[in-house]
């Protein structure tokens, strides 16, 4: 099976050696030669890697190698069963290259974008045939994070969904699928998980390492909200929380954080730059955290029960399925548990106690709480 690949970026290549590793046939495009000498120089480095770990023969090396093709033309592409552009997050220049390939591909080939904050829909709706659109966000890096969330546009034809999600099984990946809305199913639900960690470190609750030491020693989470931000990049982080905020119409839930803008604009990145909510540079030393059980718990608490909240509505708004949701969750973004198996254990009653205590010490509706939680439904039958 034939698959273009439309840029050759951290995402482009990594998806190429996802469906090179699926057999699939492999053509990857880009304008910049650089950037193909790169992709290829990149990928070899990881067969390399491979091979003196023990987990790939160098003969298979050198076949999931040889299955991709680099090019700057997507002239190649006429006989391709599926297209997948993983490009800028730029809605008109992702409009363009896929209306672009729609005169190129054949009336049967699968158009997908690799987004993961605009609407497909809206991509979508530039194209002649727009039921042949669909999201297929990967998660980076492409090649060792198994959930893929497959978002259907309104456009698109239930025979497309099908086909992607079995594409997506046959490479050994894990498809969720959710509706076109912003941030799908992972950026939305674990805006809390940054938000609520920076609005406890606002108040002066917490400082960061404790906050961080009461989400993983605690909670069981692989990596603390500052830890975990500060990896990602907070210029990176920032700017998703500030299109979803857009996005859901100022809804006072995803409403950004002037400290990390603050971070961001002094460029205080985290760890690519050397300083961030921790010091990574050379003899720095690191803050210890407050090792208080009590107040730690309290931290938990509190972001736990936004989160489940986010997920809540997500599901009580048919985003997703429970099931999905919670996969999306742990395979995403390695979270301890399903945050609706989570409410399910802890009790709904529990959760809906936790945030109208803060609802009634606020007032903000960005602690309202979830119908869905309300109406004490398990989420799952035992």
């Amino acid at each position: 099976m034939l698959t273009g690949i439309i840029g050759s970026g951290s995402m482009g290549r990594g998806i190429a050696q996802v469906l090179a590793a699926a057999g699939h046939e492999v053509l990857l495009v880009d304008h910049s030669i650089d950037a193909l000498v790169s992709a290829r120089r990149h990928l070899e480095k990881i067969m390399t890697r491979l091979i003196e770990k023990g987990r790939l023969s160098e003969t298979d090396a050198n076949v999931l190698l040889g299955r991709i093709t680099y090019t700057e033309t997507t002239e190649g592409l006429s006989e391709a069963a599926l297209v997948i552009e993983a490009i800028v997050e730029n809605l008109e220049v992702k409009q363009k290259v896929l209306g672009d390939l729609e005169r190129v591909v054949s009336s049967s080939c699968i158009l997908s974008t690799n987004t993961s904050s605009l609407s497909v829909s809206a991509i979508a709706s530039a194209l002649q045939e727009p039921e042949r659109v669909i999201g297929l966000h990967f998660f980076n890096p492409a090649p060792l994070m198994k959930l893929v969330e497959v978002v259907p546009a309104i456009q698109t034809s239930e025979e497309v969904v099908n086909q992607s999600v079995t594409l997506m099984r046959d490479c050994g990946k894990t498809p969720v699928i959710t509706k076109d809305t912003p941030g799908f199913i992972v950026n939305r639900v674990a805006r809390p998980f940054y938000g609520e960690a920076l609005r406890i470190l606002e108040e002066g609750l917490a400082d960061v390492a404790t906050i961080d030491w009461a989400m993983t020693e605690l909670g069981g989470f692989r990596m603390g909200p500052f830890t975990l931000m500060d990896y990602i990049g907070n210029d990176v982080n920032y700017t998703v929380t500030e299109t979803v905020f857009k996005s859901f119409f100022y809804d006072p839930r995803y409403r950004p954080s002037f400290t990390q803008q603050r971070l961001s604009q002094a460029g205080y990145l985290g760890r690519k730059t050397g300083r961030g909510y921790y010091d990574y540079r050379e003899g720095a030393s690191q803050p210890e955290p407050v090792r208080d059980r009590e107040r730690g718990q309290k931290i938990l608490d509190r972001i736990v029960a936004m989160l489940i909240n986010e997920a809540a509505d997500a599901a009580y708004l048919n985003i997703a399925t429970p099931q999905d949701l919670d996969l999306a969750m742990t395979l995403g973004v390695n979270y301890p548990k399903g945050l609706l198996k989570w409410a399910d254990e802890l009790g709904h009653d529990s959760v809906v106690s936790q945030l109208d205590f803060l609802y009634d010490l606020y007032r903000e509706d960005r602690y309202r709480c979830s119908v869905r939680l309300r109406q004490g439904v398990p989420f799952f039958t035992t």
